[in-house]
């Protein structure tokens, strides 16, 4: 009877040794490895009060738009409006290849310096301005503004040491020019300094084309 009571005993304390030496190895392996057994979290869940507290979720969507420019593809049409006349003439012409690539604002930039200088060949036909009117990736519409001048005599001044070109008034400023006061001869000089006077269209021009770098 004792033998059977004290190996009752010896299983009952190795039974209660065993299950403490477990917890404490569990307790020692969440204690160094705190996310191995990660805890569950209920999640709260209000209930709507009524039925107008119920509303999907809103969706914002960013739309990213591509900015246009100027392509090989891309019809290149002209307006030419005449201001004394009020006559437009439409054309297509080959488009550029320096305005390929070009985006609405660059464009802009590049026409702006057409405008402060023009060709010769433009001045001659009475170019006034030139503006954009339409952009796109598909179509770029350009308008040209001319206005026929009465004929009248031409001076040419000096400004800043650079030829510049006044109407007969020697008021209104007709163009600024590139040629330098210093690359005229000396008799030439001094004529431009008090005002030289040309008579025609095609002597201004010609003297420009003479001095132009």
């Amino acid at each position: 009877m004792k033998l059977i009571r004290r190996i009752s005993l010896f299983l009952v304390l190795s039974s209660v040794m065993l299950g403490i030496g477990g917890y404490t190895a569990l307790r020692v392996e969440q204690f160094f490895y705190p996310n191995k057994y990660p805890k569950e979290e209920k999640e709260n869940i209000i209930q709507p009060s009524s039925q107008d507290d119920v509303r999907e979720p809103q969706v914002i969507e960013t739309a990213v738009g591509e900015i246009p420019v100027v392509t090989a593809d891309t019809k290149y049409l002209i307006e030419e409006i005449d201001l004394v006349t009020g006559t437009v003439n439409e054309k297509e012409e080959t488009l550029p290849v320096k305005y390929i690539g070009l985006d609405r604002e660059s464009l802009l930039a590049e026409l702006d310096s057409y405008d402060k200088n023009p060709p010769l060949t433009e001045l001659e036909q009475g170019f006034e301005t030139i503006e954009l009117t339409a952009f796109s990736k598909d179509r770029v519409v350009i308008c040209k503004y001319y206005k026929t001048e009465e004929d009248g005599g031409y001076y040419l001044m000096v400004a800043d040491h650079f030829i510049v070109v006044y109407r007969e008034d020697k008021q209104t400023l007709y163009m600024n020019t590139d040629i330098l006061l210093e690359d005229l001869s000396d008799t030439l000089q001094t004529e431009v300094m008090k005002g030289k006077y040309v008579e025609t269209e095609e002597e201004l021009y010609h003297f420009l084309e003479s001095y132009s770098s």
